[in-house]
C-alpha cells in the first residue's frame, strides 16, 4: 500500500488533504496533535510510534527519528538494491511526506523569548524528514507549503502519481525552507551575548523569496528580479497589491518605496511627489486633494512622471486632480470605486494599494565591494525636548512645526539635503549636492 507521513504544526487544510490522500489509496502515518487531529475527523491513521514499532521518547524529542521511516523516504524506487534492503529489513517506501516546522522565527518575536523557549522550538525531526524526503525528489513528493496540497491532489487524481517536474519544484522549496529555518536559529542564537538578545549577531544570513522577474535593473543594460521577505512587514511596499497599469519597473519599485516610507509618517492627509528616489513636493492639507495641490506646486517640473504617494483612501477629487499630469505610480492605502474609475482613464498608470501601518524596517542594509554594512533604522522621531535653540530668538510654535516636517522630509532628501517649507507644505527642496551651499541656492531656487 502507498504511504503518506504527515505531521505539521500549520494545519490549515490539512484534514481535506489527507482526505484526499486517503481516497487516493493512500495509508497515512502521523505524529501526536496531527494524528489526533486527523482521527478526529475520521480519516484512517496510524499513530507514527505503531509504525516505527518504538515509542516517542525525551517528551516528543524523539519521535520519526528511526531507519523505518528514513530508510523509507531514502530509498529509491528505481534502484534493486535500495528496494531489495527495504524487504529483508520490513520497511514499506515512504511516497509522500508533508511536513512543517516548529513556529521558532514567531517564538523568538515574541516579548518575553527566553532562550530556553527558543531552543525547544528548533525542529530536528522535521527538517531531518523533509531534507531526506527532498534529497530523493525521484521517487518521493516533499511538501512543506499547505499552497501546494491542491496541485498535488489534482495530479494524484488525473495521473494517479506526483509528477517529476512537481517533485522536483517541491523539492526545491523544501531545501530553501530548511535554510532559511536554519538560518533564523543561527541569526538568533549567534546574536546572544551571555544567553542575552544582542543587535547584532556574529554571523548574519539573509533570506528573501523572489517576487518576479523585471525587464531590467537601473539601466537597460542591468538584469534586476524583485525578492520579498519571507516574513514582511505589514506596511512595507512589498505587501503591495497593483490594482491596474503595467508592470513596475526597478525603478518604478525604489522610488514607490521611498514614496510610501516618506508619507506614511504624516498624520495628516498628506502627499509626496518622488524623482529619482529625492521628493520633489512634500505636503499635508485638510484633503488628499489639497495636499497634492500644494506638493506639486513645490516643484511642477521635477513632477513629471513622478511616483505619488498619499497616505489615506483615495478619492474621486483626489484622483481628478492627478489625471492633469503624467504620473508613473500612484500608491495609497485604498482606493474608492470612484478613484479607480477615474484612473481607469490612464490604462498605463501604476496604482498600488498597501496597507498603511507605521511599523519601520529595524535595519538598513547597504552593500559594499566584499561587505555588507547594517545599522539601525532612522526611524528615531524628533523630540522637540532634545532640541537646543541656540538663538536669542525663540522658534514661534507654527515655526516648531515647520521644523518637524521639514525633518521628516529631510530624512527622505539625498544629501547634502535642504529644505525649505512654510505651514506643512515644501516650498523648495535641494538635493545631492557635494556642496551645501549650492544645495541651499537650490531649495531657494525652487522656492522662488
Amino acid at each position: 500500500m502507498r504511504r503518506a507521513l504527515i505531521s505539521v504544526s500549520d494545519k490549515s487544510g490539512i484534514v481535506e488533504f489527507a482526505r484526499g490522500l486517503a481516497a487516493s489509496g493512500f495509508a497515512i502515518v502521523s505524529t501526536g496533535g496531527t494524528a489526533a487531529l486527523l482521527a478526529r475527523a475520521g480519516i484512517a491513521v496510524t499513530e507514527v510510534s505503531a509504525y516505527t514499532g518504538f515509542p516517542e521518547m525525551l517528551d516528543g524529542r524523539v519521535k520519526t527519528l528511526h531507519p523505518r521511516i528514513h530508510a523509507g523516504l531514502l530509498a529509491r524506487q528505481d534502484d534493486p538494491k535500495h528496494q531489495s534492503a527495504l524487504a529483508q529489513a520490513g520497511i514499506e517506501p515512504i511516497e509522500l511526506v508533508v511536513v512543517n516546522l516548529y513556529p521558532f522565527q514567531a517564538t523568538v518575536s515574541r516579548a518575553g523569548c527566553t532562550l530556553e523557549d527558543a531552543v525547544e522550538n528548533i525542529d530536528i525531526g522535521g527538517p531531518a524528514m523533509l531534507r531526506a524526503a527532498a534529497k530523493n525528489y525521484g521517487s518521493v513528493a516533499a511538501i512543506v507549503d499547505p499552497a501546494d496540497y491542491p496541485r498535488v491532489l489534482e495530479e494524484l487524481r488525473t495521473a494517479d502519481r506526483v509528477s517529476a517536474e512537481t517533485r522536483y519544484s517541491l523539492a526545491r522549496k523544501v531545501f530553501a525552507h530548511t535554510a532559511a529555518y536554519d538560518a533564523a536559529v543561527a541569526n538568533y542564537l549567534t546574536s546572544l551575548d551571555d544567553g542575552k538578545r544582542g543587535e547584532y549577531p556574529e554571523v548574519l544570513t539573509l533570506q528573501f523569496r523572489k517576487l518576479q522577474d523585471l525587464r531590467y535593473g537601473e539601466n537597460p543594460h542591468q538584469s534586476a528580479a524583485f525578492y520579498r521577505d519571507p516574513q514582511p512587514l505589514a506596511g512595507g511596499l512589498a505587501s503591495y497589491r497593483q490594482v491596474q497599469g503595467k508592470d513596475l519597473s526597478y525603478n518604478n519599485i525604489a522610488d514607490a518605496d521611498a514614496a510610501w516610507e516618506c508619507v506614511k509618517q504624516f498624520d495628516e492627509p498628506a502627499c509626496v511627489i518622488i524623482k529619482h528616489a529625492n521628493p520633489c513636493g512634500v505636503a499635508i492639507g485638510a484633503s488628499l486633494a489639497a495636499a497634492y495641490e500644494r506638493a506639486f506646486a513645490t516643484d511642477p517640473v521635477s513632477a513629471f512622471g513622478g511616483i505619488i504617494g498619499f497616505n489615506r483612501e483615495l478619492d474621486a477629487l483626489a484622483a481628478d486632480a492627478l489625471t492633469r499630469q503624467f504620473a508613473e505610480v500612484i500608491i495609497a492605502p485604498r482606493l474608492t470605486r470612484d478613484a479607480l474609475g477615474v484612473l481607469g482613464t490612464k490604462a498605463n498608470l501604476r496604482v498600488l494599494e498597501v496597507p498603511l501601518a507605521r511599523e519601520a524596517q529595524a535595519y538598513d542594509f547597504k552593500r559594499i565591494g566584499g561587505g555588507l554594512l547594517v545599522q539601525s533604522a532612522d526611524s528615531r522621531p524628533l523630540q522637540r525636548s532634545e532640541l537646543r535653540v541656540v538663538t536669542r530668538r525663540q522658534p514661534t510654535d507654527a515655526q516648531w512645526a515647520d521644523l518637524a516636517f521639514a525633518w521628516r522630509v529631510a530624512k527622505f532628501v539625498k544629501s547634502n539635503a535642504i529644505v525649505f517649507c512654510r505651514g506643512g507644505a515644501t516650498l523648495g527642496i535641494g538635493a545631492g549636492q557635494m556642496s551645501r551651499v549650492d544645495s541651499v541656492r537650490i531649495a531657494a531656487l525652487k522656492a522662488s
